[in-house]
């Protein structure tokens, strides 16, 4: 019985004492110190990592969250002085990104998807179907990009190369590749919803001008 009571008050010893630990190098990086945030990177991002991965089923999302969540506690480092729970304070910022991302990443799905061929048969007549129009479009929005969310845009879209991959090839960082691909889609997006909109009207009263000179 004395010896459980020993092990236990051992416990809290080396609990309290981790947690000492923890808070100075919290006020550490609080202060500005780049090693002490180094370390803390080190001790926390791996079972971050696989927290993240549970939330977002993928490797690279969740690699992606881990790094923006390390980069926002860096910029926001004041506020880790009045932090008494990191291991908590990191788990709920990170899910809340991690869900937020999740987010952005479907509407960015329903954009490309909104693109599709289906979407042009959708918004033009049936009997309008020549697919060429679309394409042309498309190839005019892309054109009109500036050429680093050009190449972005293609080696995403039609190389199907992953943020990483695209990163090394351009020297760009992921989170550079991530905004470039989302800028280029709204642009595509954009452009292709307002020609496309001038194009069914100019069709649809060339049809009524023929449909009037029939009768």
């Amino acid at each position: 019985m004395f010896e459980i009571a020993q092990n236990q008050e051992s416990e809290l010893l080396l609990k309290s004492a981790a947690d000492r630990n923890e808070k100075e190098l919290l006020l550490k990086v609080a202060s500005g110190d780049e090693y002490a945030f180094r370390q803390l990177f080190t001790v926390h991002h791996q079972q971050l990592g696989v927290h993240i991965l549970r939330v977002t089923r993928s490797a690279e999302l969740a690699e992606e969250v881990v790094q923006d969540v390390f980069l926002k506690i860096w910029m926001t480092r004041e506020a880790l002085a009045g932090v008494d729970d990191f291991k908590a304070y990191l788990f709920v910022i990170s899910k809340n990104h991690a869900l937020n991302c999740l987010k952005k990443l479907a509407k960015e799905r329903i954009k490309v998807k909104n693109l599709e061929e289906d979407n042009i048969r959708y918004m033009l007549n049936p009997d309008m179907n020549d697919t060429n129009l679309y394409y042309n479009l498309l190839d005019e929005a892309i054109d009109h990009l500036p050429p680093q969310q050009q190449k972005v845009y293609l080696l995403s879209r039609h190389n199907r190369l992953k943020y990483a991959e695209i990163a090394t090839q351009l020297k760009l960082s992921r989170e550079t590749v991530k905004k470039y691909l989302q800028k280029a889609t709204t642009s595509i997006t954009d452009y292709v919803k307002e020609h496309l909109i001038a194009l069914v009207a100019i069709l649809l009263m060339l049809k009524t001008f023929f449909i009037f000179l029939k009768n």
